[in-house]
């Protein structure tokens, strides 16, 4: 087989949808095709729709558990944010299907406002992305993926749990293609009353009650052999009580609505693919300073969004992509400022990849974004993956990233600041893999530096506002060690991760507030037969929330541990039984806001 031939076989196991000798030889339909080459030169950990059943609570407790990222959370099911490497929230993009997500007023994704179930695959990619991912692809990404099979038939499958404190989880899904048409739709209704009780501080958790409803579709239909269409939508509805220490406190709740929607066409011949989107977004948030008045305040983003990225093969060796993109995002304030404002961004990136041999690649690229009334830095990404041995590959990655102020950052009255700059990064990783029969080792450093942080800070006049301050640089390790092993009926996993974070303010040299500089985490799942049985464990180290160390007001270590059981009949039927916090620890991840001590829950579910 030639190097050429190679190639196309090669982007086509990670999903690119090359083709070879003018055939298909690909049957699933990925929407973010950029992931799949990103995976290349970056490791990136997929959590699958199942593996996301064990922490079926929300989205929080999904990478709190199953990936290296940090979720400070305001209480369970409240406002929750993520940080990756000791970087802020607003640092880290959520894209949806190759489209970043994050909030035009906020500038980041409130996690708990993110529908857990309905997708194919969540994937957590560590490191800067900005080249391909946009805005806020600082720290990290978090990718919510799905994908279309042909020639399947028709299969669904119902998911439905009854957990602690009043707590029901059902989710349903349905799927059905031939060799030309597929399609999927998925609907879940989660809701709790979330009166969790922690006897430590005497603390209940009134007026914490949730809900949030979540429905996706799409669909797929190959025109011909080389043209595909494809559309993707989901609608999200959800209302969050913020809880009160007092049963006499005002009561408070905030509701958000969300519309996606994406429309793709794809071109794929033997040396290039051209895959051309466009979609539309919109998000609807109202909060409430008492549930019997009406809002006080809200607002509504819509960002329309046009995206083409080219790919194309040069020669055996050569491949070039070209990603051009134009977005025009409004929003629309209730009480906050902001009347109706409007912006135009758009971008081009190019991408270089070198495949000197099987074993050895290299891909350069930049960006540049034109960003209404905001001066925005050149971007660049280079990466290269070298297998040096059959035990060992290394990679090495160097970027330059970035974020521009939000809505709220610049229009906000009072405290919007219309002379912000956007913040930028520079950053280092190396990635080492060593692999000894049953066992791989992977051990990732990293540095980054970023400038023109952008922080809200108390005026004179007794009012916050937006303001480019100090520079912050994060170094530290992240590292992580995995086990697979069968044996006839037997089957075993296992991994284990440490996460070191050192991200100091460079003015103070302290630590910035929340971000844990020791975290550790460890997971094992076993099956036989119809049995399997798996096992969480997380351990946080000391959590600092102020910027001078205050040792008394830093949040003490703790340790997690979470199981479950459960019993599949006949490849179709599960029940299962899970304990979460089985330790019964105390614990929280922002002060005030304890999280629930020992709870449970029951589920089965149903294939065919």
């Amino acid at each position: 087989m030639d190097i050429k031939r190679s190639l196309v076989l090669l982007f086509s196991s990670y999903g690119c949808f090359l083709f070879g000798q003018e055939k298909t030889i690909d049957t699933i339909f990925v929407f973010d095709n950029q992931m799949n080459r990103v995976k290349l030169f970056h490791p990136v950990k997929i959590i699958s729709a199942e593996e996301a059943e064990k922490n079926s609570s929300n989205l929080s407790e999904l990478l709190r558990f199953q990936s290296q990222v940090f979720i400070k959370e305001n209480g369970r099911g409240a406002v929750s944010s993520p940080s990756f490497r000791g970087t802020t929230a607003q640092q880290t993009a959520f894209v949806w299907n190759g489209i970043n997500i994050n909030s035009s007023f906020l500038g980041q994704g409130d996690i708990n406002n993110i529908a857990l179930f309905g997708y194919d695959q969540i994937g957590i990619k560590a490191g800067g992305g900005s080249v391909v991912y946009g805005s806020g692809a600082i720290g990290g990404s978090i990718h919510l993926n799905n994908t279309l099979d042909f020639n399947k038939g028709f299969h669904g499958s119902v998911f439905s749990e009854v957990a602690s404190f009043n707590t029901y989880n059902n989710f349903v899904k349905g799927s059905y293609s031939n060799d030309r048409f597929s399609f999927k739709a998925s609907g879940n209704y989660s809701v709790s009353e979330n009166n969790y009780e922690v006897s430590d501080l005497n603390y209940i958790n009134r007026n914490g009650n949730y809900y949030n409803t979540t429905f996706n579709a799409g669909a797929s239909y190959k025109i011909t052999n080389d043209h595909k269409i494809s559309w993707q939508s989901q609608f999200f509805d959800s209302s969050q009580h913020y809880p009160v220490y007092e049963e006499t406190g005002t009561k408070t709740k905030y509701k958000t609505q969300s519309i996606r929607s994406l429309l793709s066409w794809d071109w794929n011949k033997t040396k290039f693919s051209n895959s051309f989107k466009a979609a539309y977004t919109e998000e609807n948030f109202q909060y409430f300073g008492s549930l019997n008045l009406p809002k006080s305040s809200g607002g509504t983003g819509k960002n329309y969004i046009f995206k083409n990225d080219f790919n194309y093969f040069l020669n055996s060796k050569w491949n070039f992509n070209l990603i051009g993109e134009f977005q025009i995002n409004k929003g629309e304030g209730y009480q906050s400022g902001i009347s109706s404002v409007s912006r135009n961004i758009g971008s081009v990136s190019g991408l270089l990849r070198y495949f000197a041999t099987k074993d050895l690649r290299f891909e350069g690229g930049f960006k540049k974004d034109f960003v209404e009334d905001v001066k925005s830095p050149l971007m660049y990404s280079f990466s290269g993956k070298w297998s040096a041995a059959k035990w060992y590959d290394v990679s090495v990655n160097v970027s330059k990233n970035f974020r521009y102020p939000s809505f709220n950052d610049i229009y906000y009255e009072p405290g919007g600041n219309k002379d912000l700059k956007p913040e930028t990064s520079t950053q280092f990783d190396m990635v080492n893999e060593f692999k000894v029969g049953d066992f791989r080792l992977t051990l990732s450093p990293y540095y980054m530096n970023v400038t023109d942080l952008i922080v809200w800070l108390p005026t004179a006049l007794g009012y916050w506002q937006a303001y480019n301050v100090n520079k912050s640089e994060s170094y530290g390790l992240e590292s992580q060690l995995s086990f697979s092993k069968q044996l006839g009926n037997h089957k075993i996993r296992a991994n284990a991760g440490y996460y070191y974070a050192k991200s100091i303010d460079k003015e103070t040299k302290m630590q910035r507030p929340y971000v844990p500089m020791h975290r550790g985490m460890a997971n094992i799942d076993y099956e036989y037969g119809f049995f399997k049985f798996f096992a969480q464990g997380l351990l946080n180290g000391v959590t600092y929330t102020t910027s001078d160390e205050k040792r008394s007001e830093a949040i003490d270590p703790y340790f997690l541990l979470n199981m479950g059981v459960s019993a599949t009949l006949a490849n179709k039927y599960t029940l299962g039984f899970k304990v979460n916090n089985l330790t019964d620890t105390y614990y929280k991840t922002v002060s005030f806001y304890p999280l629930p001590k020992r709870n449970y829950s029951v589920y089965a579910a149903i294939n065919f």
